[in-house]
């Protein structure tokens, strides 16, 4: 029987690493970072503390500062933000009930008009878009550590390569 991540992902196609820990996560998300574009898409999965929220702060504070305040999107569902290379929106669909309820965000101008960071992308069932790149975190062998999955799906399919990693 396949296990919850061989459901996910299609392991023929996808990049596997484990990550020591925290710096680690923030070198992985700053090197994806360094080739997002306008349009892209970045679909961050995993169980409750599995570090999504750390990464997408990693990822949105390369593209900004160090300095830049990042909260979770939690309770607003999204945070936006106007970086010198891009316009970001960060999203976290833990609360949705429904698929439906993601158009309520204005997701679909973010899909044009930014780079998105999408937490519990599953919400979205059928609307998760086609070009992405899934990021998928859980636990690793130590509590700091994390394992990560890449997987890139449509134009975004050779997008952790392009930022030299696998």
């Amino acid at each position: 029987m396949a296990n919850a991540q061989e459901t996910l992902f299609d392991l023929a196609t996808t990049t596997r690493m484990e990550l020591a820990n925290e710096a680690a996560t923030n070198q992985l998300a700053a090197q994806i970072a360094s080739v997002a574009s306008l349009g892209d898409v970045y679909a961050i999965s995993g169980g409750l503390g599995a570090g999504k929220t750390a990464f997408a702060r990693a990822f949105i504070r390369a593209l900004g500062s160090d300095e830049e305040e990042v909260p979770s999107p939690t309770f607003t569902l999204v945070q936006t933000y106007d970086l010198p290379t891009a316009s970001v929106w960060h999203l976290d669909l833990y609360r949705l009930s429904t698929p439906d309820e993601v158009w309520e965000l204005g997701i679909e101008e973010a899909f044009v008009e930014a780079v998105t960071l999408i937490e519990w992308p599953e919400r979205m069932g059928s609307l998760l878009p086609a070009n992405r790149l899934d990021i998928f975190l859980e636990a690793g062998v130590t509590v700091d550590s994390r394992w990560v999955t890449l997987k890139g799906h449509g134009r975004m399919a050779g997008r952790p390569k392009q930022a030299g990693i696998g």
